[in-house]
């Protein structure tokens, strides 16, 4: 189920062909076993608002998260490109090679991290974390070097501005793992299929074609829900403007 949700649109095409389906089960259950008693109908309605209720609280809390964690992955976005476009200046205060040298470095990163946010492929984003980790290697290598032989106040601040730059990596990262838990996805599947056959069960009218309007809604809802909550598949990602600017902004330097 894990992988399904990676998907949005897995999980709007799963959603709604379960959910329709639970519908028709509670229908043919009412026609052939046992149907709804008129005095029952009262009662039955009544527990049908009540679970259609709780569905909605929880739908309503898993967007709030979801709204949540995509608002933190574009927090971290700007905060690190504001890490590296900072140490990129503080690079001026090293030894003249070993600046050229973290300038090299840091744009060469920016470029990674810039596909990091673009690609949805899994084996090219695990060759760009692989790449990003190299240069992570190298860029702290130059100026642990730099700071050694040199230990000022000066060489602090950039050696504290690169860990920065390594710091918010290491956010952005956790932010994009940082998922809704499948058990508040199997606890929706299983409230909104128990609504779909309390509400098959209950109907007057067998096989009406309203039957898909419920299904279809709550669907899209979980679509919603999964695309927001997913860092590369859907249609709802984190654009990574402030690191684009911040290319655009070195390359015209």
């Amino acid at each position: 189920m894990d992988e399904m949700l990676k998907s949005p649109f897995a999980v709007l095409a799963v959603s709604l062909a379960v959910l329709w389906l639970s519908v028709q089960i509670g229908s043919i259950l009412a026609v052939r076993f046992r149907p709804v008693q008129e005095n029952e109908r009262e009662d039955l309605n009544l527990v049908i608002s009540a679970s259609l209720t709780l569905l909605a609280l929880i739908i309503g809390f898993s967007f709030s998260m979801a709204v949540s964690r995509y608002d933190q992955r574009k927090n971290y976005e700007e905060e690190e490109a504001n890490a590296i476009a900072t140490e990129y200046l503080r690079a001026d205060l090293l030894p003249s090679a070993n600046a050229e040298r973290v300038r090299q470095l840091l744009s060469q990163y920016l470029d990674q991290r810039l596909l990091f946010y673009t690609i949805r492929d899994a084996s090219r984003l695990e060759a760009v974390n692989t790449q990003t980790t190299k240069l992570e290697d190298e860029m702290w290598s130059v100026v642990q070097s730099a700071a050694a032989a040199q230990p000022t106040p000066t060489m602090a601040l950039t050696v504290s501005g690169m860990n920065d730059v390594l710091n918010r990596h290491g956010y952005t990262q956790a932010a994009a793992w940082n998922r809704i838990p499948v058990g508040a996805w199997i606890l929706m599947f299983t409230l909104a299929i128990c609504c779909c056959l309390l509400i098959g069960y209950g109907s007057h009218q067998k096989g009406a074609l309203l039957f898909m309007v419920f299904p279809f809604l709550v669907a899209i809802a979980f679509f919603l829900i999964a695309d927001i909550d997913s860092p590369r598949q859907g249609v709802i990602r984190v654009a990574p403007q402030n690191l684009i600017s911040l290319s655009q902004s070195l390359h015209a330097h």
